[in-house]
């Protein structure tokens, strides 16, 4: 579908013609902004663990390992939906060096939203103290049922490694995240093209022409 904005470029600019506003569909749609929000919020939450003590301490580890488990699990639906589904050719004012960057953060980041609550889920199953998982306080969620069988040093090995990569994957998620929102705001504000409206389709309209590629 060719959106207003591309309509008016192309009437003005024949060569950018091309130029194709092709958003994602409205499930991948959800699947971005619900998994991103559920990460944002228990990065939010990990933040407060320092502070909370007691009885609101054990409510809040339960419910950032509830978010953990329906990251994981709309993950999972979402690469398979990925794989039915395929998602838009990239923009052609995307520079080819813009276009691998964006893979290997796309790449990344599905990699962080099944590493990361794996992990967490490793070393709560491995924890000493073993606290059973109660997803927002009403479905009980098992273990990673061969870590329990475990000898007791193996486990506590498993714990602290799990633990470590836990910690390494939220830093990289950090750094994912400012990296994926720059660059949004760059092909927003800067460049001014139609990226970002693939995935927030309401931003497609017509815009004043600017040579892209220039950028």
């Amino acid at each position: 579908m060719l959106s207003n904005y591309s309509a008016a470029v192309a009437e003005r600019h024949p060569t950018a013609a091309t130029d194709k506003f092709e958003r994602f569909t409205y499930i991948a749609i959800f699947f971005h902004w619900g998994v991103a929000a559920l990460i944002l919020a228990n990065i939010l939450i990990a933040w407060q663990f320092p502070l909370v003590h007691g009885p609101l301490r054990a409510a809040v580890f339960q419910i950032h390992k509830s978010i953990g488990i329906t990251v994981l699990l709309l993950s999972v639906l979402r690469l398979a939906w990925r794989m039915l589904n395929p998602p838009p050719p990239f923009a052609n004012t995307m520079r080819a060096w813009e276009k691998e960057s964006s893979k290997i953060v796309e790449r990344s980041f599905y990699f962080i939203m099944l590493a990361l609550p794996l992990t967490g889920w490793a070393l709560s199953s491995a924890a000493d103290l073993h606290v059973p998982i109660v997803l927002f306080g009403i479905v009980h969620w098992p273990d990673i049922p061969f870590i329990g069988t475990l000898p007791f040093d193996t486990k506590l090995g498993v714990y602290s490694l799990s633990v470590a990569a836990h910690h390494l994957l939220a830093k990289i998620t950090y750094g994912l995240v400012a990296l994926h929102v720059l660059a949004a705001l760059r092909h927003q504000f800067i460049k001014r093209d139609l990226v970002l409206a693939r995935m927030i389709p309401s931003l497609a309209r017509p815009r004043p022409f600017r040579d892209l590629r220039d950028y």
